[in-house]
């Protein structure tokens, strides 16, 4: 993985995601919600306040923001340093605003919660902890020093000290919860996001896959009669050649590279085929091609059929889909990396389900993460056995999360369990002391005899016309 990719998953680069454009209208709307609120207060109200000085502070916005455009583009993204300065002198002008204004006494007050919020939203956990703390002590001071709201009369008014403690801890609480709860909404939104894209990338990388071996099928099904006549023209020039060594033996040369090609052809043929008559497949057989990988990497790998079965000999024609073969394999390596010496997957299907079982014989899944498997970036503190187990192993729980959100896409319902908690949960019998993944499908939405998923019989289409 690369630089930049750990630091998209690590969140690191969230910052440098904000444009200058995004906070040049943000500030807009906030001064022109201060000029009215000043307007208002001045013309309506008719309260005294030092208007001077308040028009001051919102036209050094103004002043701000028509600097930054006209002297930086507007697309210009932030770096985390710019993103902190421009939110601390947002918060610095609103307090200072706030000051001249009646401190807490002024209902805007709880307006300070904004820029914490969004620290908490786009910048590290560092900028956004100095932040907090300067709101907090800024308001904090605002409780004994500023100037007072005076009515025309001269009036002060000013809420009575217990509601005013209140309005402090009113405002105290709300920033730290909401710097808190907005860190940890971004956070998950992002890991899912990240988590998502993931799990695109592995269903592409499986569909060109599949596409590849299509094109090597039609690559060998079309060179197929030229290579024939070759092979059958340089036989009939070996025969007339007979009696010339030298052009006899260009003879077998150009016979013996014609088979040779014919054996790549058919050997790369085996990684895949894109055809319309295999777009199905029986379920056992699409269960092979998924364990295909980890079938020799030390365990046993069962693959039954539960019984009883209603007609066991003939198991259900499935759609070949990318998305079940690469969820499949997630769940049996899965097993594979974390059994002691057996895993076992097993078939079953009745006329509404079809059914399969991945259980394993080793230590199962963690009691206190077993309500989060298939979250994405799921993290543990390994032991120094795992790290033995699986060595590079990192435990991020992407690999659950992309299977099962594959797997889902195909109409599955997923289950996880230990075997330890499950007598039921058997194998060629042989209880499964480990983990347990239960997928389940109702039968009509892989079924390729349904009615839904009819696959239309005829010429096979070039790739250049699939969708």
């Amino acid at each position: 993985m690369s630089d930049f990719s750990a630091e998209l998953l690590s969140g690191e680069r969230r910052s440098n995601w904000i444009r200058l454009r995004t906070i040049i209208r943000v500030r807009w709307f906030a001064v022109a919600g201060q000029v009215i609120a000043l307007m208002v207060a001045q013309w309506y109200f008719g309260l005294e306040q030092e208007y001077g000085l308040c028009y001051l502070a919102v036209g050094i916005s103004v002043i701000g923001n028509l600097i930054a455009m006209f002297v930086f583009p507007e697309n210009k993204l932030l770096s985390e340093t710019e993103n902190t300065f421009m939110i601390l002198f947002d918060l610095l002008q609103l307090c200072f605003l706030l000051f001249l204004t009646g401190g807490l006494h002024n209902p805007f007050s709880v307006l300070l919660v904004g820029p914490i919020t969004i620290s908490a939203s786009v910048l590290s956990v560092r900028s956004t902890v100095a932040l907090a703390s300067l709101a907090i002590v800024l308001v904090t001071v605002m409780l004994e020093f500023h100037l007072p709201l005076r009515t025309e009369q001269w009036f002060i008014l000013r809420m009575p000290d217990v509601f005013l403690f209140g309005t402090w801890a009113a405002i105290v609480i709300a920033i730290v919860f909401s710097a808190v709860y907005s860190r940890k909404v971004v956070s998950e939104m992002s890991s899912m996001s990240e988590a998502l894209a993931a799990t695109q990338m592995a269903l592409a990388r499986e569909q060109k896959l599949t596409d590849l071996g299509g094109v090597v099928a039609a690559a060998a099904h079309e060179l197929g009669t030229p290579l024939a006549t070759i092979k059958l023209t340089s036989a009939e020039l070996m025969e007339e050649l007979e009696d010339d060594e030298t052009l006899y033996e260009d003879a077998a040369l150009i016979r013996e590279q014609a088979d040779r090609c014919r054996d790549i052809l058919r050997d790369m043929g085996r990684a895949g085929k894109d055809d319309l008559h295999l777009r199905k497949a029986p379920l056992m057989t699409l269960i092979e091609e998924a364990a295909e990988p980890h079938m020799d990497r030390g365990k046993d790998v069962h693959l039954e059929i539960a019984a009883p079965q209603v007609d066991d000999e003939n198991a259900p024609l499935v759609l070949r889909k990318s998305e079940i073969i690469h969820g499949l394999r997630n769940l049996i390596q899965n097993a594979v990396d974390f059994s002691r010496e057996n895993v076992w997957v097993e078939a079953g299907w009745d006329e509404n389900t079809i059914t399969l079982r991945i259980m394993d014989d080793g230590r199962g899944y963690p009691l206190h993460l077993i309500g989060r498997i298939g979250d994405p970036f799921v993290r543990r503190r390994r032991s120094e056995r795992d790290r033995k187990q699986r060595p590079g192993y990192e435990g991020m729980g992407l690999g659950l999360f992309i299977a099962k959100t594959l797997l889902e896409r195909s109409g599955a319902e997923l289950s996880f369990a230990n075997g330890s908690e499950n007598p039921a949960a058997t194998a060629a019998g042989t209880k499964a002391s480990g983990a347990i993944v239960e997928v389940v499908w109702p039968r009509d939405t892989v079924d390729a005899n349904s009615e839904k998923n009819a696959i239309p019989i005829g010429e096979n289409p070039r790739f250049s016309q699939l969708p």
